[in-house]
């Protein structure tokens, strides 16, 4: 039988690697890890997990068809645990940055109910912030 312990990593589709980057490490806080740009394969770091990169006009993002846009997208959203979360602080940092999010709102996730946060990367993807 399979156990999931947690996420290892999620691979994410980019059009602007120098903005998802900027938006992963400075707004995030996921410093890059490593790097392999000939393939075109960005690591992150988030905590014990890895968020990787893949610019679509490297050579790993032009095999996997169109990018993200309004007619679909790479993800729904990815859901990220904060060490500490005070939404009040979370907001004032996001815009501090300019990042647009939703209003806090109670949602299930896998430690049980609780507030959370809903924004966009660059290219779109949903990201959610909670405690």
């Amino acid at each position: 039988m399979i156990s999931v312990a947690a996420i290892d990593h999620i691979v994410l589709r980019v059009a602007d690697a120098d903005a998802s980057i900027a938006f992963y490490c400075e707004v995030l806080g996921c410093p890059v890890e490593k790097r392999n740009d000939m393939i075109g394969l960005i690591h992150l770091r988030a905590g014990a997990s890895l968020i990787d990169l893949i610019p679509l006009d490297g050579e790993l993002g032009s095999t996997g068809g169109a990018g993200p846009g309004l007619e679909g997208r790479n993800v729904d959203h990815i859901c990220l645990r904060l060490n500490e979360y005070d939404p009040n602080k979370v907001k004032s940092h996001l815009e501090a940055h300019g990042v647009a999010y939703q209003l806090p709102a109670s949602r299930y996730g896998s430690g049980g109910e609780g507030l959370s946060i809903y924004l966009e990367d660059p290219d779109g993807n949903g990201i959610e912030l909670r405690g």
